[in-house]
Order: C-alpha cells, then structure tokens, then sequence
C-alpha cells in the first residue's frame, strides 16, 4: 500500500487497514518527521529526522513504542522530544545508533534510502510544499508504484551502480507502455534522485537517468483549422450526452487544459466580471488564473449547468460539468475518435492555431491559456490589469472565428440551430428538463447556491 497522510488519532490508527505485505506509512499532518509504521501485525510509533554526526548529515529512524502500549498524545510528546534533540544533534537513543554503526550495512537501514523512501521525501518535501497540483503529484506516484515497482525497497545508491538495468527498464517501459511515458518515468526517477542526492552525501553525484537513450518527442501537431471546424461541429452536435458536448466546446472556446475544467465548479463563475477562476491548475494554486468569459461561452457554461441538474441534481450542486462518477464530474474526456475527431489537448491546439486566424497576437494568446512568457518582459506585466478590457476583446475575437461555421449552419433549421441558435439556450434546457421530469426524479437546488435562472439575468 502507499503511505497516507493524517491526523494521527487513537481511533484512526485503529481505523488504518493492514497492508497485504510489508509496510506502509501513516505521517502526521500535525507533526512533521512523527508517523506510524503499519504492519500486519502491529503498529509502531516511529520519528524521522537528520541528525549531524561530525558534519555529516544522516536521516535516522527512531522507535517511539508500540501503537497497543503507549497513547498517540503521549507518542506524540515523545517524538517532539526525540526531535528536538536530533534537531540538537544528539541521537535520542545512543545504544541504538552505536548497534547501527556497528551493524553491516544494508539498503532497508536508513543511511541507505531505498527509491520508495527518497519519492515520499521528494512528494511530502518538495511537491505538497510547492503546491503542485494532485494531478502532477498523482503521474508520478504512478511512475513509482506502477512503473518502478520492483525497485521500491532496492536502495537508491544500488540503482545508481546498476546503469544497465536503468537503461533496460527505459527500453522496457518504451515497448510496453509507450516512448512517451517511458521518458516521463525517467525524469521522476532524475527529480527524485536529484532532491535525494541533497540530503544524502554518501549517493553519487551521477544521476542515474544518464544511461537513458531518450526516445525522440516531437509536439504532437492535431490542431483544427479553419476548414476542419465543421466537420467537427458536425460531429460534436451529434453525441448523446449534452454535458460532453458542452465541455468539449468550452475546451476549443478556452483553449483551458481539460483536467482542470473538469473540476470547475458553480462558485467558480464570476459574472459580474465575466471570468472563470481556475482556482488549481497545472503547477498547483499559485498559478491560478482567471479566464475571460466571450458571450458565446458564458452561454455554454449555463448550458452545462443545467444539463447537469437536470441529469446529475445532486453532484450537480458541486460540479460545472457533473457525471455519474465517484467524484462526481466528468472524469474521462476521450470519445471514439469515429465520433469526435478532436478532443483534449488537440482542442487546446486548436485554440491557439485559430487564435492567430482571428488576429490575436501570440502575446495575448499566452495570457490567455496562462502560459508563462518568455524574457524580461514577464515581471513587468500585470494580467488581471488586462483580464477585463483587453484580452476579453481578445476572448470574444476568438470565439466569433471559432463559432463562424456552426453560427453559418444555426441559421437554418436543424440540429445545429436547435443547439446553437437564438433562443436555443432555454429550448434546449426545457426539453431535457422535460426528459428528466419524465424519469421522476426532482432536481435538487444546494441551499445558498444559485439558479440557472439568476445566472441568466446576471450575463444578460
């Protein structure tokens, strides 16, 4: 099992579930460097710190006592003793680290991190404290746990002494899950040796991903052009769930990454300014940013909102663009490629494409999709100082070019009129309010939020 964090209790260590074999981890949100080993069998107080031996630098592991003989609040004022002198450089318990220093060395000790040690320091140290985003943390616990499996408990140092087996499980991982992703899982492997090779001194200084051939990436080209869109509208009006196609459409109206529009929520839609905030996205909160809205998406978002309470009422009251999932969202963004030809990241593409067609400078297409830019010029711009005025010009300049070809076909009678034309927002909304009415299920309003209707009459 992997290592959880939470706030060590006497019921929730009773709670935390045996692992299927070996060990796992419970660390304390409260305090850092205090968890508890869980076995099979038991469960064991247990600190962690870096202790200065004759200007040395060690991480060491210290028993507190046993989880069924001592109280979490009594442990928990032993660890910070324990810490407080291992902060002192004073090891807590002298007869243990003599018997250690004495003992013949082996990767489970902890002088030899093992790779699962040095990627849990690499998340708790580096990446929470950072605030990468639990999308970005999540990819590499998968490289970890899935992909470097086998080497969990194999000591870091080991790895680094074996460039054959690095290079063989690069060539492995490219023929069974892809180039792509094999030169993904080297690079965790690089970051996590690198953040470990801080604190261990006796680690080499060569990166084990040296011995890697990297297979060539190139920028995957999938973006629409002016020519494609129909076609693609074509397809998009055509698929039976009406939320995805919203979402699909707002993903090309805001070129936003699609893992972040999943967990739009209703609170996140500020009318009165015409913007969407993206409260988390890739990079963690201190990239949030917040989008210009054009008319044409605020009228898609309302579309969402209430295919989603007519549909989803309960996770609806939570989420944009709900699903029947676990989390209650949309989760998986793909389609058949038969029936949507371009979706996700070929969409954020095609933004960015059209948004040179509609005039739209690469400057402000960078502000607009919230990429970084490039130069001196960066710290010398203040975004949500154009939000309102200029780069919503920008938005709607976008949108229109965007839109062209299904706004030319909404015109006449058909589907696309139904779905696009004036009026075609409330028309839309009451037959599949009509549908649900006839499954027998009342939609449900969350107390304090807002109506589609009281959306309606803020974006008029």
């Amino acid at each position: 099992m992997t290592d959880v964090r939470i706030h060590l209790t006497d019921k929730e260590i009773l709670r935390l579930p045996p692992p299927d074999k070996g060990w796992y981890l419970a660390r304390d949100t409260e305090l850092k460097g205090f968890f508890v080993v869980v076995g099979r069998r038991k469960r064991t107080f247990t600190v962690q710190g870096d202790l200065r031996v004759d200007g040395t630098r060690k991480s060491i592991r210290v028993n507190v006592g046993e989880a069924s003989e001592l109280g979490t609040r009594e442990a928990r004022g032993i660890a910070k003793g324990y810490l407080s002198q291992i902060a002192k450089g004073e090891h807590p318990r002298p007869d243990a680290a003599r018997k250690s220093v004495s003992a013949p060395l082996s990767p489970s000790e902890p002088h030899a991190i093992t790779l699962g040690e040095a990627w849990v320091r690499y998340r708790d140290g580096h990446m929470i404290r950072k605030g990468r985003s639990p999308t970005t943390i999540a990819g590499y616990a998968d490289h970890v746990e899935r992909l470097f499996a086998s080497w969990g408990q194999k000591s870091v140092k080991a790895i680094t002494e074996d460039p054959a087996a690095v290079a063989t499980r690069h060539d492995t991982i490219s023929v069974e899950h892809g180039p792509y992703i094999a030169n993904g899982s080297m690079r965790t492997l690089r970051a996590i040796y690198n953040h470990a090779l801080k604190t261990n001194l006796d680690l080499p200084a060569r990166n084990p991903s040296v011995a890697v051939d990297w297979n060539p990436q190139e920028r995957r080209n999938t973006a629409l052009g002016s020519a494609d869109l129909l076609p693609w509208f074509n397809q998009l009006v055509a698929l039976d769930n009406p939320i995805r196609r919203e979402f699909h459409l707002f993903t090309i109206l805001s070129g936003c990454r699609p893992g972040a529009l999943k967990q739009v929520k209703p609170e996140h839609i500020h009318l009165d300014r015409r913007v969407l905030h993206i409260p988390n996205p890739k990079g963690g909160t201190k990239k949030a940013f917040d989008i210009p809205l054009s008319r044409e998406m605020v009228l898609c978002l309302i579309r969402a909102i209430r295919f989603s309470r007519f549909m989803h009422p309960e996770p609806a009251a939570e989420w944009v663009f709900a699903a029947d999932s676990e989390s209650g969202h949309l989760v998986e963004q793909k389609e058949g490629r038969k029936e949507l030809s371009k979706y996700g990241n070929d969409l954020r593409q095609s933004f960015r494409t059209l948004a040179q067609t509609a005039g739209v400078s690469e400057f402000d297409a960078r502000l607009l999709m919230n990429h970084a830019i490039p130069g001196v010029n960066a710290g010398y711009i203040t975004r949500h100082k154009l939000l309102e005025g200029h780069l919503r010009i920008q938005q709607q300049a976008i949108s229109r070019v965007l839109l062209a070809p299904a706004m030319k076909l909404a015109s006449q009678p058909g589907v696309m009129r139904d779905w696009l034309g004036r009026g075609a927002t409330r028309a839309t909304a009451t037959v599949a309010q009509d549908a649900f009415k006839a499954r027998a299920v009342v939609p449900l309003r969350r107390r304090g939020s807002r109506s589609v209707s009281e959306i309606e009459r803020q974006a008029a």
